[in-house]
């Protein structure tokens, strides 16, 4: 093995690869035999040939082209390979017998990077692809650094989320794993109504600054245990657009989705809800699935005024109010994601340490989409999560460290 290692790491680094492209056979040749002592070459007699060729594995690090070609011209080629995206960062210069600068602006226009006369000079033409493909190297580490980096950032950029919403449980006077719980959620929600992975990605990412807000919410009020007064409520109602100020408006479609959540996940599809009474399909779609994420959240985990429903009694709930709080389309989405989501709750427990560390990717291939059995909805509801009716929420929290927030279906 570690002789296999040292002939491998000993072994001459792969050649740079260029395709030549032009129809006459004996330009073709000489290219050929010019290029090979240094580099790996591919021939094409054809634009057509050539767009075939350049799109292949492993791609050719430069072409040299040919402008004047019986079928497609060298710009015509050129145009194509430049609004392929295959094909675009692939470096192209134009070979021909046109000596107008017109011709050669027009190689430059069409996006190659030099422009070489017939007769062909081979000290001049070796010199040229020498430059460029250097040039073209060295594009492409610095475009591999500015991938690291930004990787490097996004990271430290959610690490800075995970903490701010942490630092907010805390001062709602526990530390819990509600925002990891609630994140999941709304991801699995997502996907059952169909968003794009990417989108579903993004709105998990978000979602753990969407009760930010409870920072300007008094610390007398989170931790009241008791019925909360008119005044009281109404320095509840205000951590929307408290957590909207706190994230501030941003190009950044993560931070710009995050203020969303924050700012609309209160509102109700019957224009009932709160900081905008908000009605329908005008609730931005991150708000309208946050509501039914926190709401999951809420019914299903020990309050600091009461103990947890049961995961029947949450689902339940969640779909007597399809179309009064919640969005109806929504609500059958949450159905379908229900066996995913009671997975998350079950594994995520506020007494576990190292929550990040969990594959949920991995735990998700354990369970199968719940089929959707006929019957009212808590029927179908109740068979969704435990068809043989002997499912246990998971231990409930200390009352003494709980979330004081209250029903969220009843606000």
């Amino acid at each position: 093995m570690s002789q296999a290692r040292t002939a491998a790491a000993d072994a001459p680094p792969p050649r740079p690869l260029i395709l030549v492209v032009d129809d006459a056979e004996d330009i073709r040749a000489l290219l050929g035999a010019l290029l090979k002592k240094s580099y790996d070459v591919r021939l094409a007699a054809s634009g057509r040939l050539a767009l075939h060729l350049a799109a292949q594995t492993p791609q050719p690090h430069l072409i040299l082209l040919d402008v004047e070609m019986p079928d497609d011209d060298g710009y015509a080629v050129c145009k194509a390979l430049k609004e392929n995206p295959v094909t675009r960062s692939i470096p192209v210069i134009f070979i021909s017998g046109r000596a107008e600068q017109q011709d050669g602006a027009r190689g430059f226009d069409l996006g190659g990077v030099d422009y070489v006369e017939k007769p062909i000079k081979p000290p001049i033409v070796l010199a040229r692809v020498r430059t460029h493909l250097a040039a073209y190297e060295n594009l492409r580490q610095l475009e591999a650094r500015v991938s690291e980096r930004t990787m490097e950032l996004h990271g430290i950029r959610q690490e800075l989320i995970r903490r701010l919403s942490r630092a907010m449980e805390v001062r709602d006077g526990n530390l819990t794993h509600r925002v990891i719980r609630v994140a999941q959620y709304v991801k699995l929600i997502a996907q059952a109504a169909g968003a794009r992975p990417e989108v579903c990605e993004l709105l998990m990412h978000a979602a753990p600054l969407y009760d930010i807000g409870k920072l300007g919410v008094p610390e007398v009020v989170l931790h009241k245990t008791a019925k909360l007064n008119q005044r009281e409520w109404d320095e509840v109602r205000k951590h929307p657009e408290i957590g909207a100020r706190i994230i501030g408006e941003h190009s950044d479609p993560l931070l710009k989705l995050a203020r969303t959540m924050a700012l609309a996940h209160h509102e109700r599809w019957d224009g009932a809800g709160y900081p905008s009474r908000l009605a329908g399909e005008i609730i931005p779609l991150p708000g309208r699935l946050m509501a039914i994420a926190d709401a999951f959240e809420a019914m299903t985990t020990t309050q600091r005024y009461r103990p947890p429903m049961t995961i029947e009694q949450a689902a339940a709930d969640i779909a007597s109010e399809a179309g009064t709080h919640f969005d109806p389309k929504l609500v059958e989405a949450f159905e379908k994601a229900l066996p995913k989501m009671i997975l998350v709750l079950k594994a995520v427990r506020d007494e576990l340490e190292g929550i990040h560390d969990l594959d949920f990717m991995a735990m998700e291939k354990t369970i199968p989409p719940a089929p959707r059995a006929a019957g009212a909805p808590q029927q179908k509801l109740a068979q969704a999560v435990d068809p043989a009716g002997t499912s246990k929420n998971p231990p409930a929290r200390s009352t003494s460290g709980a979330s004081p927030r209250r029903p969220t279906s009843k606000k």
